[in-house]
């Protein structure tokens, strides 16, 4: 079995480091504004498939280009897009373990294979058993 924390001390971590991520998250998304704009418009023909309406994609591609060039995705990034990420990642720590107790219970119950001298190739035979096991519950998970 490897070496893991309990799940609550697993969520604070992961709601820690990713509530102090926003700054990160913020120059990220700000210096992604062009390929947002590009693949969003590039998106127009799945947008009218799913919606089924007569023009959309137009309609759709014309909002788009709008907003690109006005700067209104880049400036709303730059205004709301590190606060709300912060109070977004703070109100998930809940969801966050709730969606990884079941994988938790995996890596806390996997078999691993005795660790080899380093550079070995048997200890690659540890990562194959986790991940394995990993997919396993993951396909379990969506019979259910």
């Amino acid at each position: 079995m490897p070496p893991i924390k309990d799940l609550t001390s697993a969520a604070q971590k992961w709601s820690r480091n990713a509530g102090a991520a926003s700054t990160e998250f913020a120059a990220n998304a700000q210096a992604s504004a062009d390929k947002w704009a590009r693949g969003a418009q590039g998106a127009g023909a799945n947008f009218r498939q799913a919606i089924s309406a007569g023009n959309i994609q137009a309609k759709c591609e014309r909002g788009i280009a709008k907003a690109a060039q006005l700067g209104r995705f880049a400036r709303k990034l730059a205004a709301v897009g590190s606060g709300r990420y912060s109070e977004g990642v703070g109100q998930s720590q809940q969801d966050w373990s709730t969606g990884f107790e079941p994988y938790h219970g995996v890596l806390q119950t996997v078999s691993l294979p005795p660790r080899a001298p380093r550079g070995d190739a048997r200890n690659y035979e540890r990562v194959k058993a986790i991940g394995q096991a990993l997919n396993a519950k993951r396909i379990a998970g969506l019979g259910s």
